[in-house]
C-alpha cells in the first residue's frame, strides 16, 4: 500500500512538544498516480528565513510546513532533535505548551510553504 509520510509536532498532556510519524494512505487513481483523501485547509503562506535562524516558539496555528529548500533542525522541549530536508513535510500542532526550537542547518536562507487549517 502506498502512503505519504508526514512528521507531526504536537504537545503532550505535560505541555512538552513531541514528534510523531504519521502516514496518509494513498489510493491508486490510474494514470494520474496515487492520491490521498482531501485535507481541508484554510490558507497558504510563503516564507523565507535568514541563514542564522534559530528560534524557540510554539506554532502560531495548526499548519503544514513544506520545506522547499535547505534544511531545518527541530528540537522538541524534551530534547529530541531531527533534521528535515527539502521536500519533507511537517504537521505543526504544538500551538500551546513549551514549544519547539527551529534552527537552520545550512548557512543559507531557507524557503518553505505554510498551509494552515482550523
Amino acid at each position: 500500500m502506498q502512503s505519504f509520510k508526514v512528521t507531526r509536532v504536537y504537545n503532550n498532556a505535560n505541555g512538552d512538544s513531541c514528534f510523531e510519524d504519521i502516514e496518509y494512505p494513498l489510493t491508486d487513481k490510474g494514470p494520474i498516480g496515487y492520491l490521498s483523501e482531501k485535507v481541508k485547509v484554510s490558507n497558504l503562506l510563503f516564507r523565507k528565513v535568514p541563514p542564522g535562524y534559530n528560534d524557540l516558539h510554539t506554532a502560531p496555528q495548526k499548519q503544514y510546513v513544506i520545506l522547499l529548500d535547505g534544511a531545518v533542525e527541530i528540537e522538541t522541549s524534551l530534547g529530541e532533535k531531527r533534521i528535515f530536508n527539502e521536500g519533507q513535510i511537517l504537521l505543526m500542532e504544538d500551538t500551546e505548551g513549551k514549544g519547539h526550537r527551529s534552527k537552520n542547518v545550512l548557512p543559507l536562507e531557507r524557503s518553505s510553504l505554510f498551509v494552515t487549517f482550523d
